[in-house]
C-alpha cells in the first residue's frame, strides 16, 4: 500500500515547505486497480474503432467501385483519402487537446467522427464520398494522437509497457468487426455499413464515464486538485496526496507544433517519424490490397475475406506475446525482432510455391507486425515529456498516414500495370527492414518514469 498523507522530508524545501512532486514519481508504486481495468477497456475499444474506420472503405471498395465505376488509381486514392484527413486532422487536435485535456478531446473526435460519418453514407458520387471521408479521418484524427498517450498517463510505471500493449490488440477486433459488419450490411449496399460505423460515437459516453484525465495534464495546466482526485481514485484511494504537496511535469512550451524538433527532442523525433513512415508502408501497401493480390493467386473475393479474418486472429497472439516480452526485456530489442521476423515472413509470402505456404507467411506476418505495432504505439509516447507527448505522436501519427496514403496509390498503379504478384510484395516487405535498422537508434524506456 502506497499512502503519501505526509510530505517526506526529502520533498521539503529548507524552510519546511513542500517542494513540487513530479507526477511520474507517484505512479512508480502505484497499484494496479479496477479503475485502470476500466479505463483500459474503454481505450481497448476506441483501438477497435480506429481500425474498423480504416478498413470498411477497404472491405467494401469493390461495392463502391461498381457504383461510381472507380478505377484501381480512384480506389486507392478514395482509401488514402482517410489518411489525408488524419495527418492534417493531426497537427489541428494536438492544440485542442492541450487545451481541452486528453479525455475531452476523445469524446469530441468520436461525435464529429459519427457525424460525418453518418453524412458520408449519403455521398451522391465519388468526389462528395472522397471529402465525407477526408472529413471523416480529420474528425477520428483527435481519438487517434490521444489514446495511447492518456492510457500510458494513468497506467502506473512496472506495468505500463505490458498494458498499453495489449491496447494495440483491439486492432484485429475491429478489423474483425468492420469485416462481419461488410459480409452482414453489403446486400443492402455499403451506405448501410457506413450508417452502421456512425453508431461508434456513442462510445462516446462510455469514455466519459470510465475514463478519467490525465493527472500529467491536470498538474501541467495546474489543475492540482483534480490531478490530486484523480490519483487518489486510481489507486482506489491507497495513494492520498496531501493539499499542500504541489505536482509538476517537466516544462515543455506548449502551442508550437515545431516543439518537437528543438534540441534535446530533434533526434528522436527524426528517428520516430521515419520508423513510423516506413513501418506504415510495409503494413498498409499490403494490407489496402490484400484482396486484390490474393485474387491474383487464385482466390475469390469470399475467400480472401476469410483469409483477412483469419490473418486477424492470428494478430492477438502476436499483441500477448509482445506484451509479454517488452515488459520483461524492454521495447529496442523485441521490436526489433518482431519487425525482422514480420519482414522475412513478407518475402516468404511473396515466393509462396502453394496456397498452404501462403497461408503461413501470412499468418506469421499478422503475428509479428502488429506485435510489433502494439511495442511501437507504446514505445513513441514514452519518447517525450507529458507537454509533448501529443505533439510527437501526432508528428509520427503524420508521417505514418503519409505512408499510408503514398502505399496504397503505388500499390494501385503497380496492380493496375499487371505487375507480379511477388515483385509487389517484396517490394513491400523491404520497407520493414528498413524499420528495423532505425529503430536502434532510440532509446529504451521500459520501466522508466514518464516526464
Amino acid at each position: 500500500m502506497t499512502l503519501l498523507k505526509e510530505i517526506p522530508a526529502e520533498l521539503k524545501a529548507a524552510g519546511g515547505a513542500a517542494r513540487a512532486l513530479q507526477v511520474g514519481a507517484i505512479f512508480e508504486t502505484m497499484p494496479f486497480t479496477s479503475r485502470h481495468f476500466l479505463a483500459g477497456v474503454a481505450l481497448f475499444f476506441l483501438m477497435a474503432i480506429d481500425a474498423w474506420e480504416m478498413m470498411i472503405i477497404v472491405y467494401t471498395s469493390p461495392l463502391i467501385a461498381a457504383e461510381f465505376k472507380l478505377s484501381p488509381v480512384q480506389i486507392g486514392s478514395l482509401i488514402g483519402a482517410m489518411f489525408i484527413g488524419i495527418g492534417l486532422g493531426a497537427f489541428m487536435w494536438a492544440p485542442i487537446c492541450a487545451r481541452l485535456g486528453r479525455q475531452r478531446s476523445i469524446i469530441w473526435s468520436l461525435v464529429l467522427y459519427g457525424v460525418l460519418t453518418l453524412l458520408s453514407a449519403f455521398s451522391p458520387n465519388f468526389s462528395a464520398l472522397y471529402v465525407a471521408r477526408l472529413a471523416a479521418g480529420f474528425a477520428v484524427a483527435g481519438v487517434m494522437v490521444t489514446t495511447f498517450p492518456l492510457f500510458e498517463e494513468l497506467l502506473p510505471v512496472p506495468v505500463r509497457g505490458k498494458y498499453s500493449v495489449y491496447l494495440s490488440a483491439g486492432w484485429p477486433i475491429g478489423m474483425l468487426l468492420a469485416l462481419g459488419a461488410t459480409v452482414l450490411f453489403s446486400p443492402s449496399g455499403w451506405r448501410v455499413v457506413l450508417g452502421v460505423s456512425s453508431l461508434a460515437a456513442l462510445w462516446s459516453l462510455v469514455i466519459k464515464l470510465w475514463v478519467p484525465e490525465s493527472p500529467y495534464w491536470l498538474a501541467g495546466v495546474e489543475r492540482q486538485q483534480e490531478a490530486r482526485t484523480i490519483i487518489s481514485r486510481l489507486s482506489d484511494g491507497r495513494v492520498i496526496i496531501p493539499a499542500e504537496q504541489a505536482l509538476a511535469v517537466q516544462g515543455v512550451a506548449e502551442g508550437s507544433i515545431f516543439e518537437v524538433f528543438k534540441a534535446g527532442m530533434l533526434r528522436i523525433t527524426l528517428v520516430q517519424i521515419a520508423v513510423n513512415f516506413t513501418f506504415n508502408w510495409g503494413y498498409w501497401g499490403l494490407q489496402t490490397w490484400l484482396p486484390a493480390l490474393l485474387q491474383q493467386r487464385g482466390f475469390n473475393l469470399p475467400q480472401s475475406y476469410g483469409f483477412i479474418a483469419i490473418s486477424a486472429l492470428c494478430m492477438i497472439p502476436g499483441y500477448v506475446a509482445a506484451s509479454f516480452l517488452t515488459g520483461r526485456y524492454g521495447r529496442k530489442w523485441i521490436m526489433i525482432g518482431f519487425v525482422s521476423a514480420s519482414a522475412f515472413a513478407g518475402f516468404g509470402f511473396a515466393n509462396a510455391p502453394s496456397h498452404f505456404l501462403l497461408y503461413v507467411c501470412n499468418f506469421l506476418m499478422a503475428f509479428f507486425s502488429l506485435g510489433a505495432a502494439g511495442i511501437w504505439n507504446t514505445w513513441t509516447g514514452e519518447l517525450y515529456p507529458t507537454k509533448a507527448r501529443v505533439v510527437g505522436y501526432s508528428w509520427g501519427l503524420t508521417a505514418g498516414r503519409v505512408a499510408s496514403i503514398a502505399a496504397p496509390s503505388v500499390i494501385g498503379l503497380l496492380v493496375a500495370r499487371s505487375s507480379s504478384f511477388n515483385a509487389t510484395t517484396m517490394f513491400i516487405s523491404a520497407f520493414l527492414f528498413v524499420t528495423s535498422a532505425l529503430v536502434f537508434l532510440l532509446p529504451e524506456t521500459e520501466g522508466r518514469d514518464l516526464l
